[in-house]
């Protein structure tokens, strides 16, 4: 796994860490999309999700690396596989000439 984590990916990864989701649970986009937005409105923003993650470390020291792993490659996957928009050429319209 890459070892640096642009800032959106971490900020998801954080509220994945901190969310209610189980490391077992094998995750939609929709799922983990919606598990993300709960986190972080539960946790105050993702500032409040990185510092509860931090208190997890604290009290859990034997279980949050593991965890972060999981919150890390789930967080990485939905960037990988983020739907690109499409970009459409504007329809060239048929000009009206009228002839004089």
């Amino acid at each position: 796994m890459n070892t640096t984590t642009d800032p959106v990916t971490a900020a998801r990864a954080a509220a994945l860490f901190v969310s209610d989701i189980s490391t077992a649970d094998r995750l939609t986009r929709a799922q983990a999309d919606l598990a993300i937005l709960r986190a972080i409105r539960t946790h105050g923003g993702s500032r409040g999700c990185i510092a509860d993650m931090a208190a997890y470390y604290g009290d859990y020291p034997e279980l949050a690396p593991a965890r972060m792993v999981w919150a890390r490659t789930v967080a990485e996957s939905l960037r990988h596989h983020a739907v690109a928009p499409s970009i459409r050429r504007p329809e060239q319209h048929a000009q009206l000439v009228l002839a004089a």
